[in-house]
């Protein structure tokens, strides 16, 4: 049964806000207190939260066509019909077209690739200097994603296209507009503007390749523009699922790279033992790997899921009434004592010998058909630029003590991840 949320228990949810600096405060303190299946009280804004291996199995699998992705709010006008944004079959004929350039079996195609692109970004820096790691991470990021999905060099846009993209992640980040959707959004024009045109100028560099006869050239990528391009979607369609795999596919990325580098700099045993692993094994980092995966746990970049509820849903606490607003939280679950041992811990052998943990209580990259496509992917890109960065450069911290999580469009390390950096 559902418990209330007491004046009292509001006025520690309120304090551990102004404590966290961040939403993600209250959220554990009326989860401790309240359980796996509450209400925010906010007036104008009521929605359920659920959280758990059980709600998760739910949400994501059994009764997934109750919930609706679609939702009225700037994430969907951004991008329109992205398949992100989108449910049912046409969901499904944007994701087929999809999953080719992210199946493992292309992955390691990419590896060389994501290692020059590493390099052309570590290139600039100077020995000793201070790098922000959220910023040189997105950079990295953003290099590999445009490669990876249109075949486009973006090393020299990158000073063209970085503030518009950065506006853009912010126009979609949580503010004001949850409590008053109509509520004016000003200053976001001209770069939403200039991302657009960017991205129809691939689209209409691509087409006048194959008009001019250059057709092989461009099949030999077989990259996600081709695909959409073959699959006969105009040019509005396919912006759409460029934007919408550009915005996803490197801010993910961005925040793991970054979390990851955070984490290491607050342990400097762990950071050490990497170190150490990548030196004398030849791509077998299993420390490394058990790293990634207790960041995405701690950290996850997507870490709640933003549901319409079209049907009512029982939840063993509790009914979700259709037409209700409800979050399934991803940070909550991989962090709930009652699964995880020091569940608050950075403890990356907690994945050396399996999870001892019920199935969907990790779920960084979300759980059944509308899994990330992009999982396989993004992890083993933060594996190949991790080694290359830590193979490079010495990496000492600026500002451990200093971070913590900021709710944007991905949970991101801030005020930034500052190292200073000395090449090995």
């Amino acid at each position: 049964m559902k418990k209330a949320i007491t004046p009292e228990l509001g006025r520690e949810a309120l304090l551990a806000f102004f404590k966290t600096r961040s939403p993600l405060g209250p959220l554990k303190a009326m989860a401790k207190h309240v359980g796996r299946f509450f209400q925010i009280p906010i007036p104008g804004f009521r929605p359920y939260v659920v959280f758990g291996p059980e709600a998760a199995r739910k949400v994501l699998v059994t009764d997934r066509n109750k919930f609706l992705w679609r939702n009225t709010d700037p994430v969907t006008d951004l991008l329109r019909r992205g398949v992100l944004v989108t449910d049912g079959e046409e969901h499904d004929h944007y994701r087929g077209l999809m999953e080719t350039p992210f199946h493992p079996s292309q992955l390691p195609n990419y590896t060389q690739m994501m290692i020059e692109q590493t390099d052309r970004v570590m290139s600039t820096w100077q020995d000793g200097q201070t790098v922000d790691m959220l910023i040189e991470g997105r950079k990295i990021a953003l290099l590999i994603i445009m490669q990876t999905l249109f075949s486009k060099d973006a090393w020299d846009d990158i000073p063209k296209i970085w503030n518009p993209i950065l506006k853009t992640i912010q126009y979609v980040s949580p503010g004001a507009w949850i409590l008053w959707r109509k509520i004016p959004r000003f200053g976001y024009g001209k770069s939403l503007k200039a991302i657009d045109d960017y991205l129809y100028q691939i689209i209409d560099d691509r087409r006048q390749t194959l008009n001019d006869g250059q057709s092989s050239v461009v099949h030999r990528h077989n990259d996600l523009l081709q695909h959409l391009i073959d699959a006969g979607l105009d040019d509005d369609t396919t912006r759409d699922q460029m934007l919408t795999m550009l915005i996803a596919g490197h801010d993910t990325s961005t925040a793991l790279l970054a979390w990851t580098f955070a984490l290491l700099g607050q342990h400097p045993e762990i950071h050490s033992q990497v170190v150490q692993e990548i030196d004398q094994t030849e791509g077998k980092y299993q420390l490394l790997d058990n790293v990634i995966k207790e960041s995405l746990r701690l950290y996850p970049p997507i870490h709640i899921g933003n549901r319409r509820v079209a049907e009512d849903v029982e939840f063993a606490e509790g009914t979700v009434p259709a037409g209700e607003r409800m979050f399934y939280s991803i940070y909550l679950t991989q962090r709930d004592p009652a699964i995880w041992e020091n569940a608050e811990d950075f403890c990356p052998e907690r994945f050396s010998h399996g999870r001892k943990t019920p199935p969907m209580s990790y779920i960084p990259f979300g759980g059944g058909p509308r899994a990330c496509i992009g999982a396989a992917f993004g992890q083993a890109e933060a594996r190949i630029v991790i080694a290359r960065l830590l193979q490079t450069f010495a990496f000492e911290p600026l500002n451990a003590d200093k971070i913590h999580p900021y709710m944007g469009a991905t949970l991101e390390p801030h005020p930034g991840v500052m190292m200073k950096v000395v090449r090995r």
